[in-house]
């Protein structure tokens, strides 16, 4: 189940993100989004976990939860490509 997760402090990385949703199961893909010129986080990333039921409670424990001073917002990714 890919993740969308959005309010991300710019100085985390993707081993640190990763880290922090690997607690609640398997890590199958971690990106962050960067500017394509500064290479600066735009502050949001995608987590793919490999079960559904683990994905969920990483949403559950992880969404409107403090990190590095911001609040995260976790939620289910939506496919664009339509």
């Amino acid at each position: 189940m890919k993740l969308f997760v959005k309010n991300i402090d710019k100085e985390i990385n993707e081993a640190q993100l990763e880290g922090l949703f690997a607690q609640y199961g398997e890590v199958v893909d971690t990106k962050i989004v960067y500017d394509t010129i500064t290479w600066e986080s735009k502050g949001f990333a995608f987590i793919e976990m490999a079960k559904k039921p683990d994905a969920l409670k990483a949403i559950e424990a992880l969404n409107g939860k403090d990190i590095k001073g911001r609040e995260l917002i976790v939620m289910e990714a939506v496919d664009k490509r339509r």
